[in-house]
């Protein structure tokens, strides 16, 4: 069989250590559209072709994101390679075969790291490992467990093992940064980069555009999103959360469910939150998201139905009484205004620093408004308490949500003397 490839026209050079380098780690943080992702889906095909002792399980936080995500990347990527009919493509494991040589590329969650150390190949080793949204793996000792599937001697003298890291850096405090990217405490034989969407000239301007713009709106997210750098816990509102798994038959025995809704449209998300909430413990559990642009009254409504919430009491965004109406009238019977006045905002933000927040880890996009969300500056470059009016979609949603918790029994007038003795009305 004979493959004609020019990588130089299918890679940015940014990404020519995928090809070139023996690092047993590579660790890639960067921008959204950097072409990290695609980049790697063509090392994986590139690895199993030239190399037959290869092969590759592709990680995930949990498995059932890797069939929509990493398999259909590569199959569409095999594809454009010019070489998907020497693969075998098995949606429902998911599991894609290299037919010649009978290589696989496995995919995996991390949700349950014990099963993937008894994985076994029949040819050649398992000795290459992307982990995708790496982000999103909170915990390092189930990463640590992950790498004993990396083992045995290889038969090739040439033959070498090797993990791949490709993700946004929300925060700098997540384990990635310390023990990948930070000269005093890095592991041995790691390549730790940064790509931005100005190593991917495979982009449109409309795409550019958009980054562009999300720096002059949002300068503080476009520092992960558009720059690829870490994100800063300084002046963040909450630092009282955690991303991590639970058990939610266990939390939700003593727990509250309180469900809240944000509306947005173009540019802002429309945002619902599932959580629970345990008042003993003063714990708050969130378990799951909606965040999406361009819905309109029918697609929420659609959603809530689909996902089992239409006869769930949902505290809605008070500013748009028009969609609360008709949300009403399609059948979401029990969707109600949220209250909210002077100092409102700071009040649910106090209630909800009183709890520890714990995010399961696929709810993405709660845990980056977590790890975004900031108070303001004075002129004099001094923080005040006063959040900046952005990143807070799904926090809003969860404020709204948690209203019926916080002075249930009083009324405003009730409420705004509250705000008053905190300092947070007028």
């Amino acid at each position: 069989m004979e493959i004609s490839w020019n990588l130089p026209e299918m890679v940015s050079s940014a990404y020519a250590p995928l090809f070139v380098s023996h690092s047993r780690i590579i660790a890639y943080k960067g921008s959204r559209g950097s072409g990290k992702s695609e980049a790697m889906a063509i090392k994986v095909i590139y690895d199993i072709v030239t190399k037959p002792y290869v092969n590759w399980l592709v990680l995930r936080r949990y498995a059932n994101t890797n069939r929509q995500s990493t398999f259909t990347l590569i199959q569409k990527v095999a594809n454009r390679m010019g070489v998907s009919g020497f693969f075998q493509f098995n949606a429902s494991l998911p599991e894609i075969t290299y037919k010649p040589t009978g290589q696989k590329i496995l995919f995996r969650g991390a949700d349950k790291p014990l099963s993937i150390t008894s994985i076994s190949v029949e040819t050649g080793n398992l000795c290459r490992q992307w982990v995708e949204e790496a982000y999103q793996l909170e915990s390092e000792e189930a990463y640590e467990t992950i790498e004993e599937s990396m083992r045995g001697v290889i038969d090739d003298p040439e033959g070498f093992y090797q993990t791949i890291f490709t993700f946004n850096p929300w925060s700098e405090r997540h384990w990635l940064k310390k023990r990948f990217f930070d000269e005093k405490t890095k592991v041995d034989d790691v390549l730790a980069l940064t790509t931005t969407y100005k190593d991917n000239p495979f982009l449109d301007e409309d795409y550019i555009g958009r980054l562009i713009e999300l720096k002059r709106r949002n300068p503080r997210r476009a520092k992960v999103a558009v720059d690829g750098e870490w994100g800063v816990a300084e002046g963040l509102v909450f630092e009282n959360f955690v991303v991590e798994n639970f058990d939610l038959t266990e939390v939700l025995k003593d727990a509250i469910p309180v469900h809240g809704l944000d509306f947005g449209f173009s540019h802002d998300p429309t945002a619902f939150a599932e959580a629970a909430v345990n008042l003993k413990t003063k714990d708050i559990y969130i378990f799951n998201e909606l965040y999406k642009t361009g819905m309109f009254t029918k697609d929420i409504f659609n959603w809530l139905v689909v996902n089992g919430y239409q006869n769930t009491t949902i505290t809605a965004d008070c500013a748009e009484d028009r969609l609360i109406a008709e949300l009403r009238a399609l059948g979401i019977r029990r969707i109600n205004r949220s209250k909210k006045g002077k100092g409102s905002i700071m009040y649910g933000i106090d209630f909800m620093q009183g709890f520890t927040i714990h995010i399961l880890p696929s709810c993405v996009h709660a845990a980056e408004e977590f790890n975004s969300y900031a108070f303001s500056k004075d002129k004099d470059g001094n923080w005040i308490n006063k959040p900046v009016d952005k990143d807070n979609h799904f926090i809003d949603a969860l404020r709204y949500g948690l209203e019926p918790l916080i002075m249930p029994n009083k009324n405003k007038s009730d409420r705004m003397e509250e705000f008053k003795k905190l300092g947070l009305g007028r």
